[in-house]
């Protein structure tokens, strides 16, 4: 008989349930299958669900019971061993779908009958969420587990669990929606529907992806775990897509229709429930990594083939047990394997560095020139290239299993999170002790941020932190805090994808329908005017609609178009030039290399970073290059100022910091300079405040504010110089 459910229970035992009445336990590795137990004959199993192994500490290595939902209107509470605990009258009718929430608190049940009820662990009913005229055939939890989605027709509603939050409803697809998933990493949900299509949405109903019809109604879609691809089954059809909707295969396999999908926990493997009896297995090949001249392609499960593209080179890396995941970069291949991590240098594929893995199951490897960091369901451990364990950050609330590249970022010295319970913060933490940076206070934005990326050169103390928010809005802000605010500014909008350059801190994102690079994103602390003259922006819509940028090494950027096809981009070599002259304060080269390329964007750059670094010789050669007359005559103003203290405010105020100035002048006894800066500013009463703490110069800011009035022909209306005035004659 048909096969209409099937649940991995470990990376290599799975469970299926058929019409035949039996529960079947596989191994796929063996080929293998024994009978766990035959149910009742008036039991026809529709859907199953394994418990969650648990989140953080009481982690089980695997799950120890399931539910399995039936066409007699229950749902039945069944031991690994086959015994069934608790049998649950639920709904009149079939009880269509049932799911387990995250925590495994809460199990949501759907019928026949257009209920959609949520049980307790035990089975207890807790309440009934919705009711309806048509069957609810699919239901997902959301990722915080506080509402879920279900279907209605040809209609997806989400529903939160408390109760008078609004709930969103749109329509889904043209035919009845068969069945959805939704993804506790990137948030997105997926639809299947009768009218042959299937869709991917965000979880604020818009549609990312919407495929071409195929020829039979699509009966199971499912995402992977980490939420990088999804599979999608159909009559005779399996699909292996990408999480932006493209198709990375298909295949043709004689099954019937596949009723259910089910992926193993690593998610290298994925098995069906078959139309014709049969179940079917499928494990993810042919993954692709590059990395400059190298191309490494995993070609079995246990096999990569690393090719060199200079010299033709091919090299075979065996391993153990099968590979998990991979990272390219920075000269070095890390892979983890379901127990052990090798680290490859791509100058010796020979002799890789072997250590063992505690947890298990890697979901993301990130690489930084210095060291990596794996995430697993356990938490965030940082290891050099030499295989030893740096640190192991930690913050409160962690959940790691749910991050990925976009959440995490790392650089040399520094890792950032973005958290899930509140999406405005980001912590921020020490590389190498694992302690959060600075004074321990995480970033806070005042809207959900949604991606981050952190610079990857210079000095610890200028690290950078760029975020797109959930307005698409670009942010950059430093990421060294100690008790002073650094201001976090805005330096792009409708921004859809963006990277660092790994080898200078070359920021580039694609916004709106421009592909732009911003050379030297810390202009907007020196002179913000100067922002727009540091960019280079092309038009983007050669990569057709939402691209993402995959890397930016050296000059050069790929991009992966919506179609799932490679572009590559050249950007110029200059300013990468630039800042490697600069950061070893060879200004004279940079300004030669500025002559020699004659390009504005370039010697804004050049102004930028010698006012960052306070060279204020070739700061005045570069404004004068870019004809910003005024800064070159400021500037000049300030050379012939006869202290240094006086001279590093002035670059200060230049660089509208008039709070740090105003606080050195008065730190050096300046004090007359500093009123001057507020009189300057117009700053009136702060000027006063100073003069009269300091018991100097009343009568002049006093002088100074009866000529601001007399030149506009106003009168004195504010109480304090009038109080003053009168004591002092002018």
């Amino acid at each position: 008989e048909l096969v209409s459910c099937v649940g991995w229970t470990t990376a290599d035992e799975l469970y299926s349930c058929s019409d035949d009445h039996q529960i079947l336990k596989w191994n796929p590795v063996t080929s293998e299958a024994t009978r766990v137990v035959k149910l009742p004959d008036e039991v026809y199993p529709l859907d199953l669900h394994w418990f969650p192994r648990g989140i953080g500490a009481k982690k089980q290595s695997q799950a120890e019971s399931f539910v399995l939902t039936s066409s007699d209107g229950k749902f039945h509470l069944i031991s690994k061993l086959g015994r069934v605990e608790k049998s649950v009258e639920a709904h009149c009718g079939a009880v269509l779908a049932g799911r387990w929430n995250y925590e495994g608190t809460a199990l949501v049940t759907a019928g026949e009958d257009g209920q959609v009820k949520i049980w307790s662990k035990s089975g207890m009913l807790r309440s009934t969420l919705a009711q309806q005229g048509s069957p609810v055939y699919s239901v997902s939890w959301a990722p915080d587990s506080d509402k879920v989605l279900y279907t209605s027709g040809k209609q997806l509603i989400i529903k939160p669990l408390q109760p008078n939050a609004k709930v969103l409803q749109w329509k889904g697809h043209d035919g009845l929606i068969l069945k959805t998933d939704w993804n506790s990493v990137n948030d997105l949900i997926l639809s299947a529907g009768e009218d042959c299509r299937y869709k991917v949405w965000d979880s604020f109903g818009r549609v990312l992806y919407n495929s071409q019809p195929h020829e039979y109604p699509i009966t199971s879609i499912a995402w992977a775990l980490d939420g990088e691809f999804f599979a999608v089954g159909s009559f005779n059809t399996l699909r292996l897509c990408d999480k932006t909707g493209w198709s990375y295969a298909l295949e043709k396999p004689n099954t019937g229709s596949i009723f259910a999908i089910s992926w193993s926990i690593d998610g290298t493997q994925l098995a069906g429930a078959c139309g014709n009896g049969q179940v079917i297995f499928a494990h993810v090949v042919e993954q692709h990594w590059e990395w400059k001249n190298l191309e490494i392609t995993l070609i079995k499960r246990r096999t990569m083939k690393v090719h060199n593209v200079l010299n033709d080179a091919v090299d075979l890396l065996e391993f153990r047990d099968r590979v998990i995941k991979a990272s390219l970069n920075y000269g070095y291949l890390v892979v983890s394997t379901s127990l052990q991590c090798y680290v490859f240098s791509t100058k010796n594929w020979n002799t890789p560095l072997i250590f063992d893995l505690k947890e298990g199951t890697v979901s993301l490897i990130l690489q930084a020139e210095r060291h990596f960091l794996l995430v697993d369901g356990g938490g965030l451990y940082l290891y050099s290239y030499e295989g030893r364990l740096i640190s192991s950050p930690k913050y409160p609330g962690m959940r790691t299993d749910i991050l990925n590249a976009k959440t995490v970022s790392l650089s040399n010295d520094t890792l950032a999170v973005k958290d899930k319970a509140d999406e405005k913060v980001i912590y921020i933490f020490e590389a190498l002790s694992g302690k959060p940076l600075g004074d321990g206070k995480p970033l806070t934005h005042k809207t959900e941020i949604v991606e981050i990326a952190l610079d990857q050169k210079g000095l610890t103390s200028e690290r950078k932190i760029a975020f797109i928010d959930k307005n698409r809005d670009l942010f950059i802000t430093s990421v060294k805090r100690f008790g002073k605010e650094q201001k976090i500014v805005k330096i792009g909008t409708m921004v859809q994808s963006l990277a660092w350059n790994d080898t200078s801190n070359i920021l580039c994102g694609i916004q709106d329908s421009r592909f732009t690079v911003w050379y030297y994103p810390n202009t907007v602390y020196v002179d913000k005017d100067l922002l727009p003259k540091t960019l280079y922006e092309k038009d983007a819509s050669e990569f057709s609609k939402s691209p993402q940028i995959v890397s930016f090494v050296g000059n050069q950027v790929t991009i992966r178009r919506a179609d799932g096809a490679l572009a590559h981009l050249h950007i110029s070599p200059y300013p990468a030039l630039l800042h490697g002259h600069v950061s070893a304060s060879r200004w004279e080269e940079g300004v030669r290399l500025c002559r020699f390329v004659k390009d504005q964007t370039l010697w804004a750059c050049l102004a930028a970073m010698a006012v960052a670094n306070k060279d204020m010789t070739t700061a005045e050669i570069a404004y004068a290059a870019i004809g910003e007359i005024d800064k070159v005559q400021y500037i000049n103003s300030i050379k012939e100022l006869p202290s240094k203290e006086s001279r590093l405010a002035h670059m200060l105020l230049f660089s509208g910091n008039t709070q740090e100035a105003e606080t050195l002048l008065l730190q050096s006894g300046l004090v007359y300079q500093a009123i001057q800066v507020n009189i300057n500013l117009y700053n009136w009463e702060r000027a006063l405040d100073l003069a009269v703490k300091h018991r100097t110069h009343v009568d002049t800011v006093l002088a100074y504010r009866q000529k601001f009035l007399e030149d506009f022909g106003k009168k004195e209306t504010n109480q304090r110089f009038l109080q003053y005035a009168e004591g002092v004659s002018v």
